[in-house]
């Protein structure tokens, strides 16, 4: 299977949810029964690479999807040396709410280039809405190495998890 070059809306009509396979259960579920629910509801907007091949079924597998969404922090979940310059109520960021590939393309580096494509989608938001960060809940170990490898820092941990972030001047400096 190969991948087209563009990543797209998702569209349960065109993309087949049902034959994505990253090897994590939560991410296999959430492509294949909420992402469209949640961009129904005006909750969060999922996009997917798309194989460059329709299966039998008309529909085109996913080989790489990121989701993100709109939220907020407290500022005392920054290091002291990022919240000392922000006001006292929550601040706007954006989340990067999953981000998964294909098991057939791992180690293929469909990992970072989804995750510079949502960040470059972040960054031409930010014009129009700006906000402060990027951050992402890690699923795991694996998770967070790979975050932790293309500049987000720790927020903090909780139930085994870690919260990340990037602050979005740093983000900018990328896309300039």
């Amino acid at each position: 299977m190969s991948y087209t070059r563009t990543f797209v809306d998702l569209d349960k009509l065109i993309h087949d949810r049902e034959s994505f396979d990253c090897d994590e259960p939560e991410l296999n579920n959430f492509i294949r029964t909420q992402a469209t629910r949640l961009m129904d509801a005006g909750i969060s907007k999922t996009m997917v690479l798309p194989a460059s091949v329709s299966l039998p079924n008309g529909k085109t597998p996913i080989c790489a999807f990121y989701s993100i969404s709109p939220t907020s922090i407290k500022r005392e979940d920054l290091p002291d040396n990022f919240a000392k310059k922000l006001p006292r109520y929550p601040i706007p960021v954006f989340l990067l709410a999953q981000l998964a590939v294909h098991k057939e393309f791992k180690g293929l580096g469909l990992g970072k280039v989804a995750l510079v494509n949502a960040l470059e989608y972040f960054y031409n938001i930010s014009a129009h809405m700006p906000a402060y960060a990027v951050v992402v809940d890690c699923l795991n170990k694996n998770a967070e190495s790979f975050y932790l490898k293309y500049g987000f820092q720790e927020l903090f941990k909780y139930n085994e998890r870690s919260r990340l972030f990037i602050p979005m001047k740093q983000v900018s400096e990328l896309f300039r």
